[in-house]
């Protein structure tokens, strides 16, 4: 899954992985990072999430990296807000109301542009990722973002061989070794397999799905 299949997937509208509405899970476990309201947050991967403009009401400075332009302009479109759109380095930056995108491969990302980041929210970037990908996904967050930053991840559970990803299933055993070394608690599984929304997997093969969450001192 390189950048280019994700710019082909915006370029054509095919974002069944985009949620309309603020995850629930988010909502929910949140709390549990203990993180100050005015605190920075950063979301991965994160297309035009909705999720974002919830942190963003909640006080906090919202940080997103993502490789389409479309997806970021859809984003700030959507919210009925013109950002401010900045060029340097390797990335553009579009800000408005406390969020800001920026535009470019997240593995362009340095120490540096997240400095000030106390929480982190992931409910596509690492289930987007094949398993090499995955790996090295992790290791670039434990590079970049402030030792113990917590991390708040959702995570499909399911049988792989009924279904090819993305989303790829990330089961438990696979996040311990992902982030080894680490706090790892899971908070919550979730049986998703009937929920209207997941249909579209049930046509594809899939007879069972649990969504984990889980809570990660990266």
């Amino acid at each position: 899954m390189d950048n280019d299949f994700w710019l082909e997937r915006w370029a054509k509208h095919e974002i069944g992985f985009h949620q309309p509405r603020i995850n629930e899970y988010l909502i929910r476990h949140w709390p549990s990072l203990n993180i100050a309201s005015a605190a920075a947050v950063f979301v991965p991967l994160c297309g035009k999430s909705l999720d974002m403009r919830w942190l963003s009401e909640r006080g906090h400075r919202v940080v997103g990296v993502e490789i389409s332009r479309t997806a970021c302009s859809e984003f700030f479109a959507e919210w009925n807000v013109t950002p401010h759109v900045e060029h340097g380095g390797a990335f553009e930056r579009l800000s408005a109301r406390g969020v800001t995108l920026m535009c470019g491969d997240f593995f362009d990302l340095r120490r540096e542009d997240l400095t000030d980041v106390r929480g982190v929210f992931d409910r596509a970037a690492l289930i987007a990722l094949p398993p090499p990908m995955r790996r090295a996904y992790v290791s670039k967050l434990r590079e970049i973002l402030p030792a113990g930053t917590p991390l708040l991840l959702v995570a499909p559970d399911y049988d792989q061989r009924q279904m090819k990803g993305p989303p790829f299933s990330v089961g438990p055993q696979e996040i311990h070794e992902l982030f080894a070394g680490t706090a790892i608690e899971e908070l919550a599984a979730y049986d998703v397999s009937d929920a209207p929304d997941n249909a579209r997997f049930r046509q594809r093969g899939l007879t069972r799905l649990l969504e984990r969450v889980f809570r990660i001192q990266v």
